[in-house]
């Protein structure tokens, strides 16, 4: 069995992310128990590459796709898509959260801005390019919460973080065979590098009931 962090997992890094508007026909299944957050019958669609460095409970890449949805009325985060190179990460995620992780390959080259490539046995998932642009001044703080099936039932996860944002442009090129194929077929409505992110993932683990000492009956209510 894979060990791995408890949450809430402390996580430090780098953040190369694009956003897309897609059509609801191309939208990858989401938990059951949501649904998609549509506008004029498109859903939005986020893809990353991620370097979990510096601090972090465990030090990895990682690249994910996730659609913004509904838990009623509530929106939420669902993680669709995500491949990672540790299998304690992908331990963890799966058993803790639900997060589907599969294990992959993942290069992200940033010595003259950034490219990325991610590879399975069977597939190649994607290539990127991102060209880091304007600095947008300040750190951001971001607060969301991550919602996927887990044990028959839904499971919500918070997520604080706050980071250096700037402006890029990207290019993501897909094969149709991949399961991110849809990325490559319109360019990006916004492509973001989040600079020495910190991420707060998870929640507490409540600590467990104190034992009444020996020989005192606790007071009913």
């Amino acid at each position: 069995m894979t060990s791995y962090p408890e949450e809430p997992w402390r996580l430090a890094g780098q953040m190369y992310v694009s956003l897309w508007l897609v059509p609801v026909r191309e939208l990858p299944p989401v938990a059951a128990g949501t649904r998609p957050v549509t506008v004029a019958g498109r859903g939005a669609v986020g893809a990353a590459w991620v370097v979990y460095e510096n601090d972090s409970v465990l030090h990895y890449n990682e690249l994910l796709r996730a659609v913004l949805v509904r838990d009623g009325r509530r929106p939420r985060v669902c993680v669709t898509d995500i491949w990672v190179d540790s299998a304690a990460s992908m331990a963890g995620g799966r058993e803790l959260w639900g997060i589907p992780k599969e294990m992959a390959d993942i290069d992200i080259d940033r010595t003259a801005g950034v490219r990325a490539g991610a590879a399975t046995e069977k597939d190649v998932l994607a290539t990127a390019a991102f060209e880091p642009g304007r600095r947008i001044p300040g750190r951001w703080p971001l607060a969301y919460r991550v919602v996927q099936n887990l044990d028959g039932g839904l499971k919500t996860s918070s997520v604080r973080s706050r980071s250096a944002l700037r402006l890029a442009r990207a290019q993501w090129i897909a094969q149709e065979s991949s399961p991110l194929g849809e990325l490559s077929r319109r360019r990006p409505l916004l492509s973001l590098a989040l600079n020495d992110f910190a991420i707060r993932f998870g929640d507490a683990v409540p600590e467990p009931a104190t034992r009444p000492a020996h020989g005192v009956t606790p007071r009913s209510r």
